[in-house]
Parts: structure tokens; sequence; C-alpha cells
């Protein structure tokens, strides 16, 4: 789906569907992807945010799988522009937590998967747009306790394996005319999860350590180095993580701007947000239920001097919820985004609009995916028909875009 006058493309994202398995994969999107086309863009071209585990990346490129998968989005008028490749293994139905971050960038598992993926959305991306493919802030800063020489390993080993993955997707783009970025997902306790540390690591690192690799292996000057690299290597903007960072978003985008930082993706994404102080007793029996065992819910609170403190998920956090002297609790759980208040909860929906405001103004990224993939976990209140949910994010993506600035065409 192409949304207003910028062709801005906007899908969701299909890691909120369990399966691991190109055959799952491909049964998840034969299943919803079509009855969602016919609901909200039955004449016009609907696009795919698609992911695919290492597995399901692999048997994707054997045979003539590929083949057959772009038979079948010509077919239905569909097309892929953007994949997700954060998530290396499965992703559902089982404790997931840090082993998402598994492997991070300093191994070649990661950097072997990702290639694959490129290859992937090389073969069916269209001509005319360029494709992104989402990935992990580098690795999970609690694995390395702040030891500074075991940080600047990982460092040093993903800047090689990133100067590897740019060289391939150079040459991707000669064979095949398509620019394919890497769209890095700062997050909370990430390696990578605000904007100092992202611009920090393009300064200090990317640039300068994967410019002269780069340089180097392809015999190019290291300011084209640098030049490719700020074109193949970008930022996946997530609206819940920055919240959660209590970042505002125009002050990410001029900071991101002023560096050459370009922005791949956006992911339309709401946090759980709590003002403190208030019926603490209240408060915890409603976020009782948001404390599940799957994924990780990093908690970030801010007191009233600014000042933030991390607690790793929201089990660990909630023992501290009574006697805390915080002002606001902000929680890495991606509810729905049309919801603004639950009961005595918030979420912060406010960003999703503020982001949508700026790309009206100033279309600094023209790919938009819908990532609320947490409907197995919500709460069970919480929890309506999937397909419906879908559509009803949608729905308001569209209708909020519509408030911004009417035009008579807004689905192109």
């Amino acid at each position: 789906m192409k949304i207003g006058t910028d062709n801005i493309h906007l899908t969701y994202c299909t890691n909120i569907h369990p399966g691991e398995s190109w055959s799952e994969v491909f049964a998840n999107l034969k299943q919803y992807i079509p009855v969602l086309k016919l609901r909200l863009s039955p004449e016009n071209p609907f696009g795919i945010g698609l992911r695919l585990a290492n597995i399901a990346a692999k048997e994707l490129l054997e045979r003539d799988n590929l083949a057959q998968f772009q038979s079948w989005l010509t077919a239905q008028n569909l097309y892929v522009f953007t994949l997700n490749g954060f998530p290396y293994g499965e992703f559902h139905h089982q404790v997931v937590k840090d082993a998402v971050y598994s492997p991070d960038w300093s191994k070649i598992e990661r950097l072997d998967y990702t290639i694959n993926l490129a290859k992937i959305l090389a073969a069916l991306l269209p001509q005319g747009i360029d494709g992104g493919i989402s990935t992990l802030p580098i690795s999970y800063k609690p694995w390395w306790k702040g030891e500074v020489s075991a940080e600047n390993h990982i460092f040093n080993s993903s800047c090689l394996h990133l100067a590897s993955l740019t060289a391939e997707l150079i040459n991707l783009r000669q064979q095949t005319g398509k620019l394919i970025h890497l769209d890095i997902e700062p997050e909370p306790d990430g390696l990578l999860e605000n904007t100092a540390e992202v611009i920090d690591f393009f300064t200090n690192w990317l640039l300068p350590v994967s410019g002269a690799i780069l340089a180097q292996s392809l015999g190019i000057s290291p300011k084209l180095a640098e030049a490719q690299l700020l074109e193949h290597i970008r930022i996946c903007y997530d609206t819940c993580h920055f919240a959660v960072e209590y970042e505002d978003p125009a002050t990410v985008f001029a900071l991101f701007q002023e560096s050459g930082i370009k922005i791949g993706k956006i992911q339309l994404s709401a946090a759980i947000k709590v003002a403190l102080p208030a019926n603490r007793e209240v408060l915890l029996s409603r976020l009782r239920p948001f404390a599940e065992s799957t994924y990780l819910h990093q908690v970030i609170e801010r007191y009233p001097d600014g000042s933030l403190h991390h607690y790793p998920d929201l089990v660990t956090a909630l023992p501290y919820l009574e006697q805390s002297k915080a002002q606001e609790w902000r929680t890495h759980f991606h509810v729905p985004i049309f919801i603004h208040d639950y009961q005595v909860l918030q979420s912060t929906q406010d960003d999703i609009v503020a982001v949508l405001q700026l790309l009206q103004a100033n279309p600094v990224c023209q790919h938009l995916e819908i990532e609320t993939y947490t409907w197995d976990v919500l709460p069970q209140e919480m929890k309506i028909d999937l397909l419906a949910s879908i559509q009803r994010e949608y729905e308001w993506v569209l209708q909020t875009g519509l408030e911004i600035q009417p035009q008579p065409a807004f689905i192109s």
C-alpha cells in the first residue's frame, strides 16, 4: 500500500505470525494478506513487511521457491519492500527474552543470514524503490556489563561484518540496479539504544573502522567508502523504543540529519507509560499481566530532575514500583497503536502522531511498518480477532494521516 503524494509505503510486520520455516511463513501470508488487501487496498498494490527466520531464508533460496513466491506476489498484486532481520531464530511460543539478540553482529552467522536476506530482497523488490532490512542494535548491552575491552571487541568484529555486508549490497546494486540498506534498530538495553549512542557508533566506529576495511577491499577512496556506508547502513526508528528512552522525535530526526545518518525504516509501535505518583496497588495489578515470560519488556523510569533508571525487564521492575520516587515509567511492550488509554495505563501513541506529522513536513523516510508483535501475549481482555486487529491498526494510521493533512486520494 502506498500512501500520500510522496509514495510512502505502509505495511505491517509479519513477525506477528508464528512460524519459522518457509512453508509456515507462506501459509500465514496466504491466510492473512489477500484478505487484508481486499479490505484495505482492493485496486492498488499492497506492500508486505516480511519477517524471515534464518531457516526460512535458507529454504526460500532453495529450488524454485523464490520464483514461485514472486509469481504469487504478482498474481495477488503484492510487493515486498522491507524485511525484518532482527530475530534470527524462533520468535513465538517459547521463551525468547535476550536470545533475540543472538547471534549478534560480531558473529559470522549474523552476516551470512543478512546476506541471504539481501539476496531475497534484491530478487523481490520492485524497480524504482529502495529496500530495507531491519536488524538488531549490534548486540545486547547487559551481556558485556560495561567491560570496555569486551565492547571494543564486539564493535570491531561487527564493523568488519558490516563492511562485508556493505560490499555485498554495493555488488547487488551494480547487478540489479536496486538499492538495499541495512536498518539498525536501537532499543532499550541494546548496545545502541539511543540517539547519542547511534551517532557515537557511526562517528567513532562505523565510518572510520568499516570505512577503512571497505576502502581497502574495494580499492576506493576513504571518502567514497564513507559515502557508501551512509547509503547502505541506516537506522530503523521504532517509535516505541525511542519513546521508552524519552527521546523527542523532532530532536532525533534533526540530530540524525545533522550527522548524515539516514532513517531507512520507521516502525510504528506504542509502549506502555504510567504517571507516578498514583495508586500503586492499582498500578501494580494493571501492570502484572504485562510481565509475561516470552519477550523482554525493559522499563525506564524518569525522575523529576530528568535522570533515568533502567530495569532489564518488567518482571524485575515491579517489586520496586511501590517505593519508586520516579515521575514516570515507560515499558517496552508493544501495545496496539490505536489505544491511547487503557484503564490507569497510557500508551506512547502521541509519539507516533508526532512522527507522522514530521513526515508530512519532511519525508526523510518512505518506509512505514506497523509492528505490534505481542498479540499472543497481551492480557486476555485486550485480545480481539487478529485480522480485525491488524485492519484496525492500518485504519488508525490512515485516519491519523488524513487528519494531519487531508488529501483527496490518500491511498494511491
